[in-house]
């Protein structure tokens, strides 16, 4: 099992889709946090102990990661998919552009062979 966060500024649109569409995939548990303190949920250092691969939206979300958890992100893959805060949450642009970017990190759905 392969644990993923996905880390924005309020989570509130971004991350919470990203949680949401990848929750999906076999062999991989989802969280979503904020990294701004208005955050609907805050990142913790729990969270960050848990993940094996953090995904940030920004590189902003990324320099404020390091700063705040350095010594927590020892041995983690970190992953900024430049994703701008222009998209709702489910936004189906948002949905295709989280599935090219942070898809090509994650282990893969087996596709059922063709009969």
């Amino acid at each position: 099992m392969t644990n993923v966060l996905f880390v924005c500024s309020a989570n509130r649109l971004r991350s919470p889709t990203a949680e949401q569409i990848f929750s999906t995939w076999p062999g991989i548990e989802t969280d979503s946090a904020g990294i701004s303190n208005s955050a609907s949920v805050l990142l913790s250092s729990e969270q960050v102990e848990w993940a094996d691969i953090i995904s940030v939206m920004e590189k902003a979300h990324r320099t404020k990661l390091n700063r705040k958890f350095r010594s927590s992100l020892k041995g983690k893959r970190l992953i900024c998919l430049d994703i701008p805060d222009d998209y709702e949450f489910m936004d189906p642009a948002l949905i295709q552009m989280l599935e090219s970017r942070a898809g090509r990190f994650l282990p893969r759905p087996e596709r059922a062979p063709k009969l």
